[in-house]
């Protein structure tokens, strides 16, 4: 798959990009090699390959899932500047 200079300076506009002429001949043929990239990817045979989240084999620490002390909401906001209810208080931002 390649895209000619007419998509290229269509996809330019929709993304509200000002490319010259010389800009939009140089993105095209940026644009088709990472095409051409994609398409050689694409013929590499992944299949029983499982997906990996990284290079290093991990595993997700898990902590139990148990009740915690939640009645705190006093001593959390006691060093708030402000607070009301014990919930924090902050500027308006939006009228």
């Amino acid at each position: 798959m390649s895209l000619d200079i007419a998509t290229i300076r269509r996809i330019a506009r929709l993304a509200r990009l000002a490319l010259s002429e010389d800009e939009a001949e140089k993105m095209c043929g940026e644009v088709n090699e990472i095409l051409t990239f994609i398409e050689q990817l694409l013929e590499v045979d992944v299949e029983g390959i499982p997906p990996m989240t990284s290079v290093v084999p991990t595993t997700m620490k898990m902590r139990p899932d148990v009740v915690t002390e939640g009645s705190l909401a006093e001593e959390i906001v006691a060093n708030a500047p402000l607070s009301e209810c014990n919930f924090f208080l902050v500027p308006k931002i939006l009228e």
